[in-house]
């Protein structure tokens, strides 16, 4: 009996394990919705469309974009948390999700709880520009102005929990500056006030924020990695100035929790793929991007680990969602 019982154990195990590359070998059969929880026009979404595309090609089914901004990111994540966990929705999130668990604690979901993570994508430096009426040529420059006017100045970010928002709660407090955050509904409309006057001073990524400084329409300050930009060498650290200052802003797919293993697997065997590339390095690098690379596993570690991270830095900061 206990001989019979085994064997029937084992052939479940068997028919289960086939059943799943069987779902693994057949995903997918129809469109995927990838989800991004940010305006069009911003980091998130143009590397979305590029995965879309890559994805398209090697999966041989439409990977679709699915612009879903607002309030800081939630409406959209929110919505692919409440999505069927059957692989065909997919959530294209960045470090903003991380830090809303600390800096939104009520919200409806819970990213670990909610969702599983798929692979991470890549992550590029941001940079500190002011419009050119601000006068100011230099990272101190801006602190003494800041301090001689606490408040006054303003900063743009893309909302509330945003690596632009973050990055300038990190700079106040490292700072010793008092600056008034304005958050927009997108990087895009941020992007646009600052270049406008409408706003003081951005933090907005490298890899869409350096064409305008190249073009004279916003003044670069520094660079916000501890290195400097290998495509804009002769632009300063902010940490040159305020020592271990360090923002970046990172990409990466996860998917409604109870996604089966197999197709969790099979995606981030595919995404890895892509940032692997060479091509995609070597495009990538000229933007100011850097791929990232993870097991399912070590991306969950990275999640729980930034998600750590970032509850000190809004403890410590006393950053709060306007």
């Amino acid at each position: 009996m206990l001989k019979i019982s085994r064997t029937f154990k084992l052939m479940a195990l068997g028919l289960a394990m086939a059943s799943g590359l069987a779902h693994a070998q057949s995903y997918p059969n129809r469109p995927v919705k990838i989800v991004v929880p940010f305006a069009a026009g911003g980091p998130a979404d143009n590397y979305a469309r590029f995965m879309a595309q890559r994805l398209t090609d090697e999966l041989k089914q439409p990977f679709v974009i699915d612009n879903k901004p607002g309030a800081g990111s939630i409406i959209g994540t929110d919505f692919a948390a409440k999505s069927p966990a059957d692989g065909y929705t997919l959530l294209m999130m960045s470090n903003t999700q991380t830090v809303n668990e600390s800096l939104i604690p009520k919200k409806p979901f819970a990213l670990m709880k909610d969702f599983v993570g798929i692979a991470p994508v890549n992550y590029s430096n941001l940079l500190l520009v002011v419009h050119p009426s601000v006068p100011v040529k230099n990272v101190g420059e801006l602190v003494a102005l800041a301090k001689s006017k606490p408040g006054k100045l303003n900063f743009a970010s893309s909302g509330n929990g945003t690596p632009y928002h973050m990055a300038g709660e990190l700079f106040k407090y490292m700072a010793g500056v008092d600056m008034t955050h304005v958050p927009y509904k997108g990087s895009s409309g941020a992007r646009t006030d600052i270049v406008g006057g409408q706003v003081d001073v951005m933090f907005d990524a490298e890899t869409t924020m350096a064409e305008f400084a190249r073009n004279g329409q916003v003044r670069m300050l520094g660079a916000t990695g501890l290195a400097r930009s290998a495509n804009l060498p002769d632009v300063p650290t902010v940490a040159e100035t305020v020592p271990k200052y360090e923002a970046t802003i990172w990409l990466g797919f996860m998917a409604p929790k109870g996604t089966p293993t197999d197709i969790v697997n099979k995606l981030n065997g595919e995404i890895r793929k892509i940032v692997n590339n060479p091509e995609v390095k070597t495009a990538w690098a000229k933007q100011g991007a850097v791929p990232m690379s993870m097991t399912v596993a070590e991306f969950d570690h990275y999640l729980n680990a930034d998600i750590a991270k970032w509850a000190n830095i809004v403890k410590v900061s006393g950053a709060k969602a306007d």
